[in-house]
């Protein structure tokens, strides 16, 4: 209960131990004051009442114990204090979050701030002060199994693989021999496959392409919808589309690496009716940098819930139709209708994890894509009611798609 004064005062306890009442503030400090080879010292053991009576008794008792012994307990606090931060510094937090920052000029926006908050919900609170040399592939475990026990499967391998990589970044830096993660190969169970909702009944598919033409909202809003299913790349990539990739002349796209998700760039040959489209486009965004600006500025494009909302005012729920399930309409739909899956596989710019039919690159299979790609325009053209469906010459049949006419 000590008033505050004009000037700063003392209120004394023993053995050099005192409160310094401060002057203004009225912050109540511990201070102890002693002699060491005959020079006076102060020493500070925190505020009151966060540091009580007892705690700094302690404290001092700890201070006068390393005088008797003949050490400076102030020199005593630094040297334990630098052995704490040296020892801090290869926590595996520490390591992570340097890791992160290397990571992160490489990573979109979303992708960056998903990994950190998986590991600032469940890395950091059981293995973050640890040194990392020190944790093991049990203990790596032991962060893993609540996330699947919650049913979280999905997420454990994710964080397991971000692990991995903070580990190998540790290898490299020479603070870990190994990997510890390499001996939890098969550990978790495998996750489930998730599919995005679709549709890929012919009739409802037209019915969806006529309810975009009907649209009455953002017309930026509906010329994305109505380029989407023509060209079926990711939404991100899509949304983020920029003027400056598309050769409007020759029918391409070039979605450079960095706006990839296999940060490898994509082409995607474009048939008149997406060419339509981008041309009604252009009077409305062509001025600036971005296809698909939204509402409020320029600079940035729609944003990634937009075509999602939109979908939700047309009437289809979440369950039903989602943005990304234009890509998985398209793959239905021309694997049904005959067409090579490596035609669909490359045009879906999904990474080819067998070795052989990697060699092949996006150019080799150019040609048939832009076969597949004016079909696939005709052929939704035919579903919506603009025309009929499209028919495919019979000799590419076995490599290009199908060989006899389909019914709109």
């Amino acid at each position: 209960k000590a008033a505050v004064r004009g000037k700063n005062y003392r209120l004394g306890d023993a053995d050099g131990l005192y409160v310094l009442v401060v002057a203004k503030s009225g912050n109540k400090l511990w201070r102890l004051d002693y002699r060491f080879e005959g020079v006076r010292q102060t020493m500070s053991f925190g505020k009151y009442p966060h540091v009580t009576l007892k705690m700094a008794r302690e404290q001092k008792d700890h201070a006068r114990r390393l005088l008797a012994s003949g050490q400076n307990p102030i020199v005593e606090r630094r040297t334990r204090r630098a052995e704490f931060s040296m020892k801090n510094r290869h926590s595996f937090e520490a390591i992570a979050r340097e890791w992160f920052e290397a990571r992160k000029p490489q990573w979109k926006e979303n992708h960056a701030s998903r990994i950190l908050m998986r590991l600032e919900n469940d890395v950091f609170p059981r293995l973050g002060r640890r040194p990392i040399h020190e944790i093991s592939a049990v203990d790596v475990l032991k962060v893993l199994n609540p996330v699947v026990k919650r049913g979280a499967v999905e997420t454990a391998h994710r964080i397991l693989s971000n692990i991995s990589q903070i580990n190998r970044y540790a290898v490299t830096h020479q603070l870990v021999d190994q990997d510890v993660t390499r001996d939890l190969r098969g550990a978790l169970p495998s996750p489930a496959k998730q599919h995005y909702p679709t549709i890929t009944d012919p009739a409802d598919v037209g019915a969806l392409l006529r309810a975009i033409e009907d649209f009455r909202g953002y017309e930026i809003t509906r010329q994305a919808l109505r380029l989407a299913p023509l060209v079926f790349v990711r939404p991100g990539e899509l949304r983020g589309a920029d003027w400056a990739e598309f050769d409007l002349e020759v029918g391409e796209w070039k979605i450079p690496a960095e706006r990839m998700k296999g940060k490898k760039a994509h082409l995607v040959p474009l048939a008149p009716q997406a060419l339509e489209v981008l041309n009604e486009l252009k009077l409305i965004s062509g001025r600036g940098r971005l296809l698909f600006p939204g509402a409020r500025t320029l600079d940035r494009p729609i944003s990634d819930n937009t075509l999602n909302a939109a979908l939700r005012r047309m009437g289809y729920t979440k369950d039903e139709m989602v943005a990304h399930g234009f890509r998985a309409m398209a793959s239905t739909l021309l694997n049904e209708k005959g067409w090579s899956p490596d035609v669909i596989e490359r045009q879906l710019a999904h990474v080819e994890r067998n070795g052989v039919r990697a060699a092949y690159n996006h150019a080799d299979y150019l040609e048939k894509r832009r076969e597949m790609m004016q079909w696939w325009a005709d052929y939704l053209d035919g579903l919506r009611g603009f025309g009929l469906a499209p028919t495919v010459n019979v000799e590419n049949r076995l490599l290009n798609g199908p060989s006899a006419q389909v019914a709109g």
